[in-house]
């Protein structure tokens, strides 16, 4: 274990991984927190319960297709709907640097009230607090989310019922949040219209629901891209994963940014992707549901879970090689969302 903190230990990879198992899985471990879902499931006298909560540094706080407001909103309802939970509940907290614009301020809230209005999600408490000139970084935000979850999509967080031959889909391109966040920074001079794909996927994962029962894992391919969500999907499993990388949808203009910069789309933040594990048999109808809602016109079935490679996930390549993939091993770019 390191003996300081890292910016890699927030990059959703290897680091981070440590870090929750080494220090606060040790410490708060208890059976709800041990599924490590990304919404904890409780029970209660009428139901059942989905509870999610998570902080955004997004540096800049405007970037092109959104902010720093309407990314709490959609990375939390995204978290609930990834889990087969039904959003219904926000908690929003800032904690704000003293002399940030009250103008600034406002436009974000109003970003997040109509996002949350669009996915039918109501904002019902928080917390602010302001802090002095330097000791933050602009605008922090905190979100929490509630959602209701019926019992057949409780298996969805723990992907218990993957089997040989699921096929895998995501519902978009790669790598636009990554990619728009670092233009936004650094490149402003860079043409390429890349916006992030930012937006709250609980319409399109409800419909989806509606017309399958063979859903049998679903994550949202936020910090250390696809790849870290698949790798930490096969981790330990008696199946392995194969992907086919020319059905992977990437933009040109994203892919061009990737390569001039040295990074791999498959690891690049998305905040508008869902990677979804189907049936064989459902695979299908899936994607044709998908595609008919304007967040999965790009919808791809990219590859399927295999006997082969116990707990590997591999790609073949364009040119017929073939490549593992692995968690991400340290900070590609931080302060991402």
């Amino acid at each position: 274990m390191n003996d300081s903190i890292l910016l890699g230990h927030g990059s959703g990879g290897t680091l981070s991984h440590d870090l929750i198992q080494d220090i606060f899985v040790k410490h708060f471990d208890n059976p709800t927190l041990s599924q490590q879902t990304d919404s904890a499931i409780l029970k209660h006298d009428e139901g059942s319960l989905s509870f999610t909560t998570d902080s955004f540094v997004v540096d800049p706080i405007f970037f092109p297709g959104g902010d720093i407001g309407k990314l709490a909103v959609c990375g939390t309802i995204n978290d609930l709907a990834v889990s087969g939970a039904t959003p219904k509940f926000l908690s929003a907290s800032f904690i704000i640097e003293e002399g940030f614009s009250m103008k600034m301020l406002e436009e974000i809230v109003i970003s997040m009230a109509a996002e949350a209005k669009k996915a039918g999600v109501n904002i019902v408490t928080g917390d602010t607090k302001v802090v002095h000139r330097g000791q933050c970084d602009k605008l922090f935000i905190n979100t929490s989310g509630i959602g209701f979850i019926e019992d057949k999509n409780k298996s969805i967080g723990t992907a218990e019922k993957i089997r040989v031959d699921d096929k895998i889909i995501i519902n978009g391109t790669l790598g636009d949040h990554g990619m728009a966040i670092l233009k936004a920074r650094e490149f402003n001079r860079f043409k390429a219209p890349i916006q992030s794909d930012c937006a709250c996927l609980n319409k399109l994962i409800t419909e989806v629901l509606q017309i399958s029962d063979q859903i049998h894992f679903m994550r949202d391919a936020t910090r250390g891209g696809l790849a870290t969500v698949l790798s930490e999907l096969v981790k330990s499993r008696a199946f392995g994963i194969e992907l086919s990388e020319n059905q992977i949808p990437i933009r040109d203009e994203v892919r061009a940014m990737c390569e001039l910069m040295g990074f791999d789309p498959l690891y690049v933040a998305n905040e508008g992707i869902v990677v979804m594990v189907v049936g064989k048999d459902d695979a299908d109808i899936v994607l044709q549901t998908m595609r008919k809602n304007k967040l999965a016109k790009k919808a791809s079935i990219i590859g399927e879970i295999t006997a082969d490679h116990m707990g590997k996930a591999w790609v073949k390549t364009e040119i017929g090689g073939r490549r593992i993939m692995d968690m991400l091993a340290g900070e590609q770019l931080p302060r991402i969302c």
